[in-house]
């Protein structure tokens, strides 16, 4: 089945790019769905599936864990298991539904590492989404609400998680253009023309 996999910078809008592609070729989209799926067989709430998407512990937060897994005296009660279920599992189950639904019909995924996961296909268009850093500051603002007061941190942060979870999971770099068939500036093509560049390149290299 062929498929897309829209890897983003926060504030590139590549998740609405994808969105347009999908509307646009009649083909399920994969962003949401993904945190959706994860939720529902871990067990966990949608906030804490959220919590772990496309983002690495700090080590504060793996030590805690590893307390709270290793030395349960050290805890006034024994959490439920989906509380103390790790990174890893929740990945490995990420990793599951992205590869469960691309045998269900063409397909646009977003992020979680679906480039690397699903490289080296023949039926398979890899994109990657960027900006300048003004025009991702800006994204951040105007699309996806950030105060702009914390725009310039929560850019940073967002995209350093987003390069380290691929760094981690996939032991791909992120940014690696080799990663993927085609990078598009957003800031400069705009989120509609950025669409239709993806569409007309899966119509003539998928269809």
């Amino acid at each position: 089945m062929p498929f897309i996999t829209v890897s983003r910078m926060y504030g590139a809008g590549g998740s609405e790019v994808a969105a347009r592609v999908a509307r646009a070729l009649g083909w399920a989209l994969f962003d949401n769905a993904v945190i959706d799926a994860v939720t529902e067989r871990t067990g966990l709430t949608r906030a804490e599936v959220s919590a772990r998407d496309e983002r690495i512990p700090s080590i504060v937060e793996r030590i805690a864990t590893t307390l709270s897994l290793g030395t349960p005296e050290s805890m006034p009660a024994i959490p439920n298991a989906p509380t103390m279920m790790t990174e890893e599992r929740v990945v490995e189950i990420t990793r599951r539904v992205i590869e469960e639904a691309v045998q269900q019909g063409p397909a646009v995924f977003v992020g979680r590492g679906a480039q690397c996961l699903l490289a080296n296909r023949r039926d398979s268009l890899h994109v990657f989404s960027y900006a300048s850093r003004a025009k991702l500051v800006e994204g951040a603002i105007t699309r996806l609400g950030v105060p702009a007061k914390d725009a310039e941190r929560v850019v940073t942060e967002m995209n350093r998680n987003r390069e380290q979870y691929v760094r981690r999971h996939f032991n791909r770099e992120w940014r690696d253009v080799s990663n993927y068939h085609v990078c598009i500036d957003t800031g400069w093509l705009g989120l509609d023309g950025a669409a239709e560049l993806v569409v007309e390149l899966a119509r003539k290299m998928l269809l």
